[in-house]
């Protein structure tokens, strides 16, 4: 089977990366200092050559950057690319075990903002670099500090390269489809994706509306009740929260799930969609797939 038109590009944006990486990767000598998102200045000695990352998207940011070798240790939900998966797991990242990092001895330890582990990794002498991407714009400018870590020159080249991959998932979206009013649903609860989030971003971009306000946050907790009101054209949800999702109050007279407009993504995709990182672009074209395939179907349907 010949690739589509957005898979070739996505290729060929792939290999550019992977030339653009090989040319632009260089360990730094000297100090680096580091402003996270904390607003705290971290000074590390030089480029880091032991990292212990605590947040999947900055895992993935680590290894698109060339530096999947300086790795030692992940939190249990890293899992792209397969080579982390061989590493030391050191627990959940909001609370991970702190014992098992520090027997790592890590340079630095990559975190999420939200993590409560930071004061106790830095008691053990631990640098600790804080970031947490919840946006476009964020991850370009994670991109950038990450790289400023590595030490890797230009490492906003990843960032260009994942925003010519959404624009070109845009591209292959149909005019139909423009408009369609979608409900992300990011997790049970249920936790949906805002307009104001990264994924709420990305549908903008493919044309798509969101039912859920930018006033409600980037993943607020919502009443299902919001939902069966608003009655959404499409609804976009992963495998672990599409069981059981007719069952609730009402939701099976919404025109989507009567109709089937719904796209369910398997814990391997879902993965891909609600990390803000390098595979953005990949994001964006299951989503921009779900709103090709299920407007033909609302067009043709009798």
């Amino acid at each position: 089977m010949k690739p589509t038109p957005i898979k070739r590009i996505l290729i060929v944006l792939a290999v550019l990366l992977v030339l653009v990486l090989a040319m632009a990767t260089l360990a730094q000598a000297g100090p680096i200092t580091v402003v996270d998102d904390k607003g705290r200045t971290v000074t590390l000695a030089g480029a880091p050559q032991r990292i212990v990352s605590l947040l999947p998207s900055l895992t993935e940011t680590v290894c698109a950057l060339g530096a999947c070798d300086r790795l030692v240790g992940v939190d249990r939900y890293s899992n792209w690319p397969a080579s982390v998966k061989v590493l030391q797991g050191v627990g959940g990242g909001l609370d991970p075990n702190i014992e098992a990092i520090a027997l790592l001895r890590p340079d630095v330890v990559l975190m999420a903002t939200s993590s409560r582990a930071q004061v106790r990794l830095e008691s053990l002498g631990l640098k600790v670099v804080a970031l947490e991407p919840k946006t476009h714009a964020d991850v370009q400018r994670v991109l950038g500090k990450v790289g400023q870590v590595l030490g890797v020159q230009d490492a906003l080249q990843v960032w260009r390269v994942i925003d010519a991959g959404v624009q070109a998932a845009a591209q292959s979206v149909p005019a139909a489809a423009h408009g369609t009013r979608v409900y992300f649903e990011v997790s049970s609860g249920p936790f949906a994706a805002g307009q104001a989030s990264f994924i709420g971003e990305t549908l903008t971009r493919l044309g798509a509306g969101n039912i859920i306000p930018a006033s409600l946050g980037p993943f607020p907790k919502i009443n299902p009740e919001f939902v069966v009101r608003a009655d959404p054209d499409l609804i976009m949800v992963g495998e672990r929260s599409a069981d059981g999702m007719a069952a609730r109050p009402g939701w099976a007279q919404m025109r989507a799930i009567r109709e089937g407009r719904l796209c369910r993504f398997d814990a391997a995709q879902s993965d891909v969609l609600i990390r803000p990182g390098p595979r953005m672009a990949e994001a964006a074209r299951l989503m921009a797939a779900c709103l090709s395939d299920k407007t033909q179907q609302k067009t043709v349907r009798p």
